[in-house]
């Protein structure tokens, strides 16, 4: 049973923010755009891991786990996979296999976890194949040399997701001319297989192999999941909306032609008003402001930061990228920076000791909850956080009821608090950097530059490190030790 928590998410399809109504309370659906495997995930596809991770955990919370069903699939079969595969000299399976291994890896690492089904594109050409054949029946798709394109002009109503003209839409990406076509808006739901590239039987009555394009896998996977293995466990008011589903989640950078291309395909094929109830996107990252890209040597993966010292020279907890990638709105743009990063962990630590062993996974507390239910504003329950660890207390009026509360909110949020506890070994900054800062404050109390000295002092607060003046024991001269903020 649902529990009395009122949701409000952000829906792209009508730019508003919308009360949650689940076309079933006991069976919500939420699908995912998933990884093309063909390179490590980078930093910018570790955020919608995160985001809908944390909106799994919410649904769940609000519903109960038996009732959330979250897809997110997986795309094994697209040119770029192709061309990586022959690049390395490997067969595309292996290429496939590898990267596909690597990226759940890497996602659990961040501590997300596993949706109900992650299924591939190549399991489900049979699927994508029967679409295409209803689509070409409904007369909203054509045959021509050997491809099956969608007639964007057979819609009319085509690009109410994005929300922008059709002119504007095709003039701001990247449509492929082909002298096939009907219309330069049209795209691709099958095309012809070369030697040596991935081909299975193609439809429509075409001679020889071919293989789906991008936006025909997600219409058929999330129907395959989300209608057709569900349908017999639906309320009679959901199958009075049959192949719809409540939630659709990606990145901001899917909405066109991606997206739009899928509610297209999904409503023309199954002549209904919607494809998905939400639909909600997460915005753009960059590093250290700038676009990350290869170009600019600022090009991030998410083994790069767990596993090297590629980015502020050591390797960073999955936990700590997690609070770093949830400080900031979900929908607007981030900023990726070292800084973020270190006063993630301090903040993380800070917590941990605050809570001890009092590690609950019992109630949460309200206000977090009622962050999240608005629209995930996680800057929102973070502030939430530091204020319930402030009224924690020192370890001999500790409030262990408080204790637990933040454990069981930390825990909402996917932190394994386990973590903390192995971290308390290491400090939040590399203690060669503490020191190197101690001394630098030492000579700018020394040029008597006490703006300078209390600057260094209070960044090291910041991240965690409390400076201590004294005298050496020994020698009786001036020194300054440090400890870990607690």
């Amino acid at each position: 049973m649902a529990r009395d928590i009122t949701l409000r998410l952000y829906n792209t399809l009508t730019r508003t923010k919308e009360v949650f109504q689940p076309l079933d309370p006991a069976n919500v659906r939420m699908y995912v755009c998933g990884p093309t495997v063909y390179d490590r995930a980078h930093i910018g596809n570790a955020r919608p891991a995160i985001v809908f991770d944390v909106l799994f955990r919410l649904l769940r919370l609000v519903y109960g786990e038996a009732a959330v069903t979250y897809v997110r699939n997986i795309t094994d079969v697209d040119d770029k996979i192709n061309a990586r595969a022959a690049e390395r000299g490997i067969s595309i399976r292996e290429l496939t296999e590898t990267t596909l291994a690597d990226y759940c890896e890497d996602v659990a690492g961040l501590q997300c976890l596993p949706p109900t089904h992650q299924p591939r594109a190549t399991e489900h050409i049979d699927d994508m194949k029967a679409m295409i054949e209803g689509l070409v029946e409904a007369g909203h798709a054509y045959v021509a040399e050997g491809h099956v394109l969608f007639n964007v002009p057979s819609l009319a109503d085509y690009g109410g997701l994005s929300g922008r003209p059709m002119k504007e839409m095709i003039a701001g990406a990247r449509v492929e001319v082909a002298p096939y076509k009907k219309d330069p808006a049209d795209f691709v739901l099958w095309k012809p297989s070369s030697e040596g590239e991935p081909g299975w039987p193609s439809p429509c009555g075409i001679e020889g192999m071919g293989r789906p394009g991008w936006h025909i896998e997600c219409s058929a996977m999330a129907d395959r999941f989300l209608w057709e293995a569900l349908e017999d466990r639906l309320s009679e008011a959901a199958r009075e909306h049959p192949h719809q589903f409540d939630i659709h989640g990606g990145g901001i950078d899917l909405v066109f032609p991606h997206h739009e291309n899928e509610v297209a395909q999904s409503r023309a094929c199954f002549h209904s008003d919607r494809m998905a109830s939400v639909w909600m996107h997460n915005g753009f990252l960059q590093v250290e402001g700038e676009k990350m890209s290869k170009s600019l040597g600022n090009f991030i993966t998410i083994r790069d930061l767990l596993s090297t010292d590629a980015f502020g020279g050591r390797t960073w907890p999955g936990e700590v990228l997690r609070l770093a990638m949830l400080g900031t709105d979900y929908r607007q743009p981030i900023d990726w920076t070292v800084r973020a990063l270190e006063e993630a962990e301090a903040n993380l630590l800070r917590w941990k000791r605050r809570i001890g062993d009092d590690v609950s996974e019992g109630t949460p507390d309200a206000q977090v909850v009622a962050a999240l239910a608005d629209d995930l504003n996680t800057p929102k329950a973070i502030a939430r956080l530091h204020e319930i660890a402030k009224s924690i207390g020192d370890d001999s009026r500790r409030d262990r009821d408080a204790a637990r509360t933040l454990s069981a909110s930390l825990l909402l949020l996917g932190f394994d608090l386990g973590f903390a506890a192995a971290a308390q070994e290491a400090p939040p900054v590399p203690e060669a950097e503490i020191a190197e800062m101690i001394e630098a404050r030492a000579a700018a109390r020394g040029a008597r530059d006490f703006a300078e000295a209390d600057r260094i002092r209070d960044s090291l607060a910041e991240r965690g490190i409390l400076l201590k003046d004294g005298k050496d024991p020994e020698t009786g001269q001036p020194k300054t030790t440090w400890e870990v903020a607690r």
